[in-house]
């Protein structure tokens, strides 16, 4: 044996190369925590409730009286339904009804909204037609509530808003 081939010193601990790995194992934790905590943050926010389900439930579930009325001839009262306003902006079950049924009404399985349909006499004694979503996204107990009116002649109004937000 040659005493030219000397081994080389160890590299010492404070070595670039005995950081790296190190290094590169904290980057990737952190990289993982961070997408974690993003894909969290963007289920909550696609899961955030609007008031787009009472907009369109309110306009159908109006379509659904006046087509329940040109076929029977009588408007059809129905609801409330759910039982209680859900709160808190929280999905619940829409239970089976039997009048809602009827009329072809079907918002799905799940509501964030309670629906109902109200007739009553109009001033001049014409049977007039409101088509109710309550809803407390805050849930303070104070409702937000839409409303459709359909009069005699099967016209809608436009989506009526109270306590918007509510």
């Amino acid at each position: 044996m040659s005493d030219d081939a000397s081994p080389s010193p160890p590299p010492s601990s404070s070595s670039p190369l005995k950081k790296w790995p190190f290094l590169a194992l904290v980057l990737g934790v952190i990289a993982a925590v961070l997408g974690v905590l993003s894909l969290r943050h963007a289920r909550r926010s696609s899961e955030r409730p609007t008031d787009t389900e009472a907009r369109l439930n309110v306009l159908a579930l109006c379509d659904a009286v006046q087509a329940y009325r040109d076929e029977h001839g009588a408007y059809q009262v129905a609801g409330p339904t759910p039982r209680d306003v859900p709160r808190g902006g929280e999905a619940v079950p829409f239970p089976e009804n039997d009048v809602f049924h009827r009329l072809g009404f079907e918002p799905g399985e799940k509501v964030r909204f309670q629906y109902e349909v109200v007739v009553q006499e109009s001033p001049v004694g014409e049977p007039e037609v409101s088509c109710l979503a309550r809803g407390d996204f805050d849930g303070d107990g104070l409702n937000s509530v839409y409303r459709v009116r359909l009069d005699a002649n099967g016209m809608t109004t436009a989506v009526e808003v109270e306590r918007e937000g509510e």
